[in-house]
């Protein structure tokens, strides 16, 4: 699943109005995922990435309880809902998904015991956590074997059935259509099982499956960028029979600094003084991710001028080597002047001499060329 805020409107990708039936729903993810299958689109790269959105958007909008969370808060609202991670995901798995869906028609031989859907989560950071690093507790849901049939779909103390349609064997031959031809395919009567549950385990209605609340914690290292991923082996969905399960990527949001903003590794801070600062010079207090710096402001700083404070930036994420903060200072002119200021700044002016104002004088003179004439520019 791709990184919330970078991704298009669910409604939009499976080409439907909000108000959109299930069976609707249904319907236009088959389409697309007929139009976008890798298969059937070797020379458009673009088309894997289009058939896993469609995916996402179907898992999404076919779940009563997460399409009503999207309906209400977007894509912020399904964060910790068990969403998957359709991006790091293969073809097969998510087909195997929705198996129901496709019944077979692409032609995927053979029941293989993949492993576990990823999932994703989000964390929010501060600047000074990023400085540092952070560990979060992650509480998030999940879909898991069933405690009461232990993932088998069946009622304790039933027995299952050898299936009647592939004779246990978990597959069957199949006409592919036209582009596929005679295929060997999951058995669509037990899902290549090779056996069916004959009694339905009452807690999960057969499905072997049940969501549940799960929390771990992650550690995310100094450095990390807004919408960098920290994968967490093992904690995405169990895979078939107990296979391995996937992963949980854990993306990070860096929240907004009140003074500070980041450019990669360097901090810069935008720092208003005044213009008698800016002609005299001025010591200056800072904010940085450590506190207060003092700067020193030389005599004569222009408006937009760079100051480097040097190791006050953030931690390489590779080898932790820090960078600076920059601090640009922005000369303010005052709006409302009382009698007396006025009076001072009327006899400053009187005494002002463009000898020492090196750029109004290059402008004045290029002025006075360009009125003469002599100019051809």
């Amino acid at each position: 699943m791709a990184v919330p805020g970078t991704k298009r409107d669910y409604y939009e990708v499976l080409g439907l109005s909000r108000d959109a039936s299930p069976e609707q729903i249904k319907k236009a993810y088959r389409r697309l995922a007929h139009k976008y299958h890798p298969d059937r689109n070797r020379e458009d790269p673009d088309a894997e990435t289009k058939f896993k959105e469609a995916a996402e958007a179907f898992e999404v909008l076919s779940d009563p309880g997460k399409r009503q969370r999207y309906d209400q808060f977007g894509h912020a609202g399904l964060s910790g809902v068990g969403v998957h991670d359709f991006s790091h995901m293969g073809v097969d798995d998510i087909f195997s998904m929705f198996d129901d869906i496709f019944g077979g028609a692409f032609g995927f031989g053979g029941r293989r015991h993949r492993r576990g859907a990823d999932l994703q989560t989000e964390v929010e950071l501060t600047l000074t956590e990023v400085l540092t690093g952070a560990e979060r507790s992650i509480q998030f849901a999940r879909q898991d074997f069933c405690d009461t049939c232990g993932g088998t779909g069946a009622a304790p103390g039933s027995q299952q059935q050898t299936c009647r349609t592939c004779g246990g064997y978990g597959q069957v031959e199949q006409a592919g259509g036209f582009l596929f031809g005679r295929v060997i395919t999951a058995c669509p009567a037990c899902q290549g099982r090779g056996s069916v549950v004959v009694t339905p385990c009452k807690a999960c209605r057969g499905t072997r499956r049940a969501m549940k609340e799960r929390v771990v914690t992650v550690k995310i290292p100094a450095g990390v960028h807004d919408g960098q991923a920290v994968r967490i082996r093992g904690e995405g969905e169990a895979g078939e029979d107990g296979t391995q399960r996937g992963d949980l990527h854990c993306y990070v949001r860096v929240k907004p600094h009140p003074f500070l903003e980041r450019h990669n590794n360097d901090l810069v801070c935008r720092m208003p003084i005044s213009f008698t600062q800016a002609a005299l010079g001025a010591n200056v207090e800072v904010p940085t991710l450590s506190g207060k710096a003092e700067l020193k402001i030389p005599r004569g700083t222009q408006h937009g001028q760079l100051f480097r404070l040097n190791g006050l930036g953030l931690p390489d994420i590779r080898n932790a080597r820090r960078g600076d903060e920059l601090v640009q200072v922005i000369v303010e002119i005052p709006k409302k002047l009382d009698s007396e200021q006025e009076r001072l700044l009327r006899q400053f002016a009187v005494t002002e001499d463009k000898s020492v104002m090196p750029e109004s004088k290059r402008f004045f003179d290029k002025l006075m060329e360009y009125l003469s004439g002599s100019s051809e520019d």
